[in-house]
């Protein structure tokens, strides 16, 4: 609907098949503006000769001696498998021949042969017993808050404690694409209804799946007593340092204390004790601001929102007397219970207000949980959060862990010196990027530690905070996921071509280190940080840390690519890193956002091991359709089967004409039933192997 493709802000900027609508709906065009983090603290080349002590601590390609991701307490806690590999059972690996790079206009779900793929839920599938069936043409706001909404993105999967046949899936819903969801003409004529769908459509979703046995595929249910759907509308309360604080206070909520709906949330991760955490990230969009400083730091332009829902409802422009705050109100940590529908969900502000890509969970020794998140932004920074209190056995008293804590910002410090970082992603003498890092504190016993800012300013600009602090600037890090076996952590940095650009403040260094004024030589492929804290305790302070993977195409003669030393020939090639996952092996596993813009291949998932004498082997599992990210990846190896969530397919193209027709392949419009679409939904599919383990042998 609305903007011609052509007079989107990123086209013709965009490289290969990046579709420009993906930027202007997913992330506001943040490429077509400048840069937010505009601060001067230290960038890493500037102290990078301070530190050239050996890394002999950080023991790479080694699984640290009685390294574990939780302590004895959560052994004795409830819903305690959480979202690890196989349910947290163990065993099991998943056997399968590596499958070739997809050319990015195949419009397929391509799986490894021995596999075959199963769609669980699709957008606009109802999920109520009073919802209705689906129709393209005939949608409705009231329809689509009782139907799965749109681009799941984070997404887990668990069986019910003593039923393996029965449990419950939980997504995001990050976006909308309303070029792809509309007739052109009907939401023209219909601007008002197509707001308030999008809104709708927004938030996250739980909904109970069953299946006939262990290993089958799972089928969602309509009338699921869990089942719910969250949406841009939906109450939540607001806790930690910063509830109620001024900074929150809205003439709708004059409290401070609660919030109407959660957007854009990106990524999540799954606690210990059976909640769900999801991370609000390009919330900016959806805001039209007064022009501010602090705005501009957060990337909210003054001019009218990139989607237009100010019109619709006064609290989305902060230009409105009484809305000044609604902004500060966004860019959370979100905690569901998607056991109890009737529960209240929670924004977090303890763990700080930035674009959170997720947050994921560690138990440290002492029993304090830890909280990792990436600020998906170019030059934006790495945190923790450590729990004022220790996990227990008490269920509600552990959802009240992430209200009182610690927050902390990444510093990394290089151990080579700055003349051999150049730029060009060529290994440094040493023949690895690495080194040592700390983490700063932001808040402390309920306190700021910035000076000039109180604890709430802390927490409502974040950013602000941890620019005052001399964080290092990173290549967008998006998902900061801690290995449940070894309690090494892996942060995903996506790109970032504006790093080393002429009137760009932060060049090449050790951390981040491909720049380049040209697209042959910035940084379009991302790589992968491996960092260990000291002591493998989650509460430490300083760490080691090594790139794991510089991504991109071996094929590639310009551009540098690195696999933990493992030989470039016998990878797959891989660009973009987004979402990580573990197997229970402690595999990682890597979904991409990008290739077909940096090196030409539908967007995919890979799998990575670790450890010993292949290290650094990158092996592609999958691809997505045309146009289509691959997002939430879930492994479990134990029943053979892999998650993803299909994510915008056919972004580029159109509802009159769709360039991907996933998953229902109904390519003749009058060939479809009633409220069916010839064109794409964006969908949760479950890739199995219908034999069990296999040898990589089969027909798919």
């Amino acid at each position: 609907m609305g903007t011609p493709l052509n007079l989107l802000p990123m086209f013709g900027h965009t490289r290969g098949n990046r579709s420009a609508a993906t930027c202007h709906f997913k992330c506001g065009n943040a490429c077509a503006k400048d840069v937010c983090n505009t601060s001067t603290n230290n960038y890493f080349r500037d102290i990078a000769d301070a530190a050239l002590t050996r890394r002999a601590a950080l023991g790479l390609g080694g699984v640290a001696a009685g390294a574990v991701v939780v302590g004895a307490h959560l052994a004795t806690a409830p819903e305690a498998a959480a979202d690890f590999g196989g349910n947290g059972q163990g065993g099991g690996k998943l056997n399968f021949k590596a499958i070739a790079p997809v050319p990015k206009n195949v419009d397929a779900l391509t799986v490894p042969a021995g596999y075959d793929s199963h769609v669980i839920i699709r957008w606009g599938d109802p999920i109520f017993n009073d919802a209705p069936e689906f129709d393209a043409k005939n949608q409705s706001a009231a329809a689509q808050a009782k139907q799965f909404g749109y681009n799941n993105d984070y997404l887990n999967i668990t069986a019910d404690q003593g039923n393996s046949r029965r449990g419950i899936l939980v997504a995001n819903h990050e976006y909308t694409n309303e070029e792809l969801m509309f007739d052109a003409e009907w939401a023209a004529a219909n601007p008002e209804e197509v707001r308030r769908i999008a809104i709708e459509a927004h938030g996250m979703a739980v909904v109970e799946v069953r299946r006939d046995k262990a290993g089958e595929p799972w089928n969602y249910v309509k009338s699921g007593a869990r089942n719910r759907r969250i949406t841009g509308s939906t109450p939540f309360t607001v806790d930690g340092y910063a509830a109620g604080s001024d900074l929150l206070k809205t003439v709708a909520d004059p409290t401070g204390k609660r919030v109407l709906g959660t957007l854009n949330n990106c990524a999540g991760g799954t606690t210990p004790w059976g909640t769900v955490l999801s991370g609000e990230e390009n919330f900016n969009q959806y805001f039209q601001g007064t022009g501010s400083a602090t705005d501009a730091r957060y990337g909210i332009s003054s001019a009218p929102s990139e989607r237009g829902w100010e019109l619709t409802d006064p609290r989305f422009s902060a230009q409105n007397k009484g809305y000044e705050n609604e902004i500060n109100r966004f860019g959370w940590v979100v905690e569901i219970d998607p056991q109890d529908p009737t529960s209240t969900p929670v924004k977090h502000t303890a763990l700080g207000r930035f674009k959170h890509e997720g947050a994921n969970i560690r138990v440290a020794e002492d029993g304090r949980v830890v909280a990792y998140s990436g600020d998906d932004e170019r030059f934006d920074y790495v945190y923790k959060f450590v729990s004022k209190n220790k996990i227990s056995k008490d269920r509600e008293a552990n959802k009240k862990l992430l209200s009182e804590g610690d927050l902390y910002v990444a510093q990394f410090t290089g151990d080579s010196p700055a003349s051999e970082i150049d730029g060009s992603g060529k290994l440094p003498s040493d023949g690895a990027f690495d080194g040592s890092g700390k983490w700063i504190a932001l808040t402390k016993n309920g306190k700021s530690q910035v000076p000039g800012m109180s604890i709430e300013e802390v927490l409502v600009y974040t950013r602000l905070a941890a620019d005052k602090m001399g964080a290092t600037k990173m290549d967008r890090p998006e998902d900061v996921e801690p290995n449940p076996v070894t309690g090494k952590l892996y942060i995903a940095l996506t790109n970032n071509t504006d790093r080393g650009k002429p009137g760009k403040k932060a060049g090449a260094d050790e951390a981040n280190p491909r720049a380049g004024a040209t697209s042959a030589t910035a940084n379009r492929d991302g790589h992968v940080i491996e960092l260990t804290e000291t002591k493998n305790d989650a509460t430490a302070v300083t760490f080691n840390w090594n790139i794991l993977l510089l991504c991109g195409d071996p094929k590639n003669p310009v551009s540098q690519q690195y696999f933990a030393g493992y030989p470039a020939e016998k990878v797959s090639p891989i660009s973009c890193p987004d979402n990580l996952a573990f197997d229970s092996k402690g595999t990682l596993w890597i979904s991409t956002d990008g290739q077909p813009g940096t090196i030409g291949y539908c967007d995919a998932l890979h799998k990575v091991t670790l450890t010993g004498a292949e290290r650094g082997k990158v092996e592609q599992f999958l691809a997505v359709p045309f146009g289509a990210e691959t997002c939430g990846p879930l492994i479990h190896d134990r029943d053979n089967s892999v998650f993803v969530s299909v994510q915008h397919p056919g972004e580029g193209g159109s509802f009159a004409a769709p360039i991907s027709y996933f998953p229902d392949y109904i390519t003749n419009p009058a060939q479809a039933k009633k409220g069916q679409l010839s064109g794409p939904r964006p969908s949760v599919v479950q890739v199995y192997s219908p034999a069990g383990a296999n040898n990589g042998k089969g027909n798919k």
